[in-house]
This record gives C-alpha cells, sequence and structure tokens, in this order.
C-alpha cells in the first residue's frame, strides 16, 4: 500500500509536459515508470473525489506501448498522462456525467481527446463533476464531495471539479475540462492553477454531453503556462461535425503593446469578503505594472451574466436531460434537478427576448473593446465552505459564477490565472478576457502574469 502523501494547502503540481519529455529523452524516466508512481500518487490520496474511474492496467498498457513503438519517442506529447473529465467520451471508460443510472459506454473517443491520445499522450481516468455538469461548486455529485487543496473544507468549484484537483495535486500536467458558465475556471481558482477556455469553436465539442449545446467549450486546465499552449494546440481545429466550429488563424501579438481594461473598483464586488478584495488589489497593481492599462465598465458583461441562470438558456438542459430526468428522477442531485425542471417555465417569447437584449449587450461590449485588447477582473470574487454551499446552493452557486458566466453568451475567450493567496491562506485568482478569436493575446497576457504573481503564497510576502 502507498505511503499516504502529507497534507496540502495549496497546490502541489507534478512535473510539467516538457519537463517529462525532457526526463523521457535523457533517459532518466520512461513512461512506464512515471505512471506506475502517478497511479501510486492517486492511490495515496485515496477516494477524495478526484477520479470516477482510473484504469491502472490500460494505463500501463498504453506507457509499454508507446516504449515499444518506433519513433514514438518523437510525439509532442509521448508518455504525459492526462485526465478527461466525465461528461466527454473516451473509447474504455463510461462516460457517467457523475450519475451512474445515466453512463453509457462511447463507441468514439471525442475528437479533440483524439488528438492527444494521437499526440502519445495517456489517459489515466475520468475525473469527477457536478452531475451533468450543472453547478460551479463540486459538492453536486453522488460520489466523494472534492475539496479544494487549500484544505479549511473549501469547496472545490465546479463544474470540472476532478480536473482542477488532479493537476493541483500533481497526479497529472494537464486535464480536459468544460466550461458554460465558468466550470473550468471556478475550480482553477479554487484549486490555485490555471484555466483556459478557448474561444467558442476552436476546439471541438464532438463527444462532449452538451449542458448548454449553444454554449458549451471544452476547456483545459495546466499547472504550467507553458503546457497551455502545446496542449492547446494540439486541440484545436475544424470539425465538421460541430456547428459551431471556426477555424483559427494564430495572430502574431506584441505583449507590450497590449492595452488591459480594468474595470472601475466601484463596479467589483467580493461579497463582504475584505481579504479576497485585498488580495485582489494587491495582484491588480502588478497588471498595472506590466502593461498598459485603461479603466473600463463591467456593467455590460454583468447584465449579460445575469442572463444566463435567469432567462431560458437553462431549457437547454431540460432539452438533453429532460427525458432521462421523468424517468430517473430519483437518481439525480436534488438541487441538479430543480434546475433542469426549471428550464420548463420558459416560453419561445422569452428567448427572443433574451436574444435580443443579449445582442443589445455584444453590441455594447464591443464598443469597450475597441479600445482595450484584454480585460482583467477577479476570477472569483469570495469561497465557500461545503457546509456553507449545501446549506444555500443557488445562491452560493451564483455568487461563484459571479464574474464567469457571462463568458461565453458575450463570446468571449478566457484564463484563470493563480494570483497568490489571501492573507488568511485562501486562494486568489485574476481572470483575462478577450474577444472570440484573440485567444493569442488572452494567452500572452495570461502567461505574462503567471511568472509575476505568486501561486500559492500572499503577494508581500514573495516580493
Amino acid at each position: 500500500m502507498a505511503e499516504a502523501p502529507p497534507a496540502t494547502a495549496g497546490p502541489t503540481p507534478g512535473p510539467a509536459v516538457h519537463e517529462l519529455l525532457a526526463a523521457y529523452r535523457n533517459g532518466s524516466l520512461t513512461p512506464g515508470a512515471h505512471v506506475r508512481r502517478v497511479l501510486d500518487l492517486v492511490a495515496a490520496h485515496g477516494d477524495d473525489g478526484t477520479w470516477i474511474s482510473v484504469d491502472a492496467e490500460a494505463a500501463l498498457a498504453r506507457a509499454a506501448e508507446l516504449e515499444a513503438t518506433p519513433g514514438a519517442a518523437d510525439l509532442p506529447l509521448y508518455g504525459v498522462p492526462f485526465g478527461v473529465k466525465d461528461s466527454i467520451d473516451v473509447v474504455g471508460w463510461p462516460t457517467t456525467l457523475a450519475c451512474p443510472s445515466y453512463a453509457y459506454e462511447p463507441r468514439e473517443t471525442a475528437p479533440a481527446v483524439q488528438r492527444l491520445l494521437d499526440a502519445g499522450a495517456i489517459c489515466l481516468g475520468k475525473t469527477n463533476l457536478d452531475q451533468f455538469a450543472t453547478g460551479l461548486n463540486g459538492t453536486r455529485t453522488p460520489y466523494t464531495v472534492p475539496r479544494s487543496v487549500f484544505g479549511g473544507d473549501l469547496v472545490s468549484g465546479g463544474s470540472s471539479s476532478g480536473s482542477a484537483r488532479a493537476v493541483a495535486l500533481g497526479e497529472v500536467p494537464f486535464a480536459v475540462a468544460t466550461d458554460t458558465a465558468g466550470s473550468g475556471r471556478v475550480p482553477a481558482a479554487l484549486n490555485g492553477v490555471l484555466g483556459y477556455k478557448p474561444s467558442r469553436g476552436l476546439v471541438s465539442t464532438v463527444g462532449l454531453v452538451p449542458a448548454c449545446r449553444s454554449l458549451d467549450c471544452l476547456s483545459l486546465v495546466v499547472a504550467d503556462p507553458a503546457d497551455l499552449r502545446t496542449v492547446l494546440d494540439l486541440m484545436v481545429g475544424v470539425d465538421e461535425r460541430d456547428a459551431w466550429s471556426r477555424p483559427y488563424a494564430r495572430l502574431d501579438v506584441d505583449e507590450h503593446a497590449l492595452v488591459v481594461g480594468l474595470p472601475d473598483e466601484d463596479g467589483l464586488t467580493f461579497f463582504g469578503d475584505e481579504a479576497t478584495a485585498d488580495a485582489h488589489t494587491r495582484a491588480r497593481a502588478v497588471v498595472a505594472g506590466l502593461f498598459r492599462t485603461t479603466a473600463t465598465s463591467l456593467a455590460p458583461f454583468l447584465a449579460a451574466g445575469e442572463l444566463l441562470y435567469s432567462g431560458p438558456w437553462v431549457a437547454e438542459r431540460l432539452v438533453e436531460f429532460g427525458d432521462f430526468l421523468s424517468v430517473a428522477h430519483d437518481d439525480v442531485v436534488p438541487v441538479v434537478g430543480d434546475i433542469i425542471r426549471g428550464g420548463a417555465r420558459f416560453a419561445a417569447t422569452d428567448v427572443f427576448r433574451a436574444q435580443y437584449r443579449l445582442a443589445e449587450l455584444k453590441a455594447e461590449v464591443g464598443r469597450l473593446f475597441a479600445s482595450m485588447d484584454v480585460l482583467v477582473l477577479p476570477t472569483i470574487g469570495t469561497t465557500f465552505t461545503v457546509p456553507e454551499v449545501l446549506a444555500d446552493p443557488v445562491g452560493t452557486n451564483t455568487v461563484l459564477g459571479h464574474y464567469t458566466h457571462f463568458g461565453n453568451l458575450l463570446d468571449l475567450c478566457a484564463a484563470a490565472v493563480p494570483a497568490g493567496t489571501t492573507a488568511d491562506g485562501r486562494p486568489a485568482s485574476l481572470m483575462v478576457l478577450g474577444p472570440a478569436l484573440s485567444d493569442d493575446a488572452v494567452l500572452a497576457v495570461a502567461t505574462r502574469l503567471a511568472a509575476h504573481l505568486p501561486t500559492s503564497a500572499p503577494i508581500e510576502e514573495s516580493r
């Protein structure tokens, strides 16, 4: 039995992709040896709510196959283990969406995941999530409820809870997640790692069980910003089976010429959490020291965010899961079932009214981006403990998504970047947002911020 690792009070990432590749190529490590180490680490962590399924035999067999294949060592992800959120199809693992009675065996691996496998990566297993990807807190699962790696019974965030934890615990250097309302960014923020939501349509969503089909994105969680660019480039590609797919041309970005929008401080809220407000103020000062900045309004962004759950988009979940819910309602987490059923209250007229309002807000946001390249704001305004979320599951969830809900509605791309901790040791995170197809600008800003912001120590202590 593997010895239990020490408790963490923050992320403890393992080797990055480029470090693993270097070790494999200089002969100091093999994929098989590393996979065995990872499996021992997963076993030592125990049933902590990170994974729904791990297939040790398949992972070791894949490592052995790669080691025996001539030329495989030149693949860009040769022998690199990773995790996949259990709402995304991977042949060999059931897709459960954290609802065992919903589970099915996929006949095809999601194309974006297949690109990673073709590049030499090793899928370790499927990660935990808020059931049916409905939630931003991580507690809505019939499996073990995960906690943030920062301890204190803090929620892990969701819905991609397991993907963020697997990276933060050093079990994998990256994990594939999803993001509809912040599901990839909020858990990254709450576990002190990076989360990236690409522009809608750059990464195929074929093989993803949709939450809101018109908004869903596959996203990435990583510990090292260099890995973000490496893995994303492999996943991007037009897919004619994805109705929202669109091409992307890399941009030549001069990061020193970029203008960063900072919202008026009066427009920010931290829900009474002064420690998180102070951490954000310190991080914001770092932004101002690195980039040209301009003041901007956050009002149209927040107005769009209010449309997501108060508007008709919630009915998309009813389209996808309504039939299952009608026959298996006892198998669904109660708050998830209530949210899905709530989509029935909207009429066609509500859809059009919301679309008209969203179009107005998109135009207003577009005018704001004419004077800035990206916008930087908090990823989360406060944190909650598991008991606090269970006592008020809807209210706390809404607060966690305050700064993320509008991202896909407004067709933005976004990165969550660790920004140290609060004075009492809770995670802080900055979010970089840009218009659709400005991914290279967002990544440039996020990468530069990651190099200058601490990952898990208060900013003033790192200077």
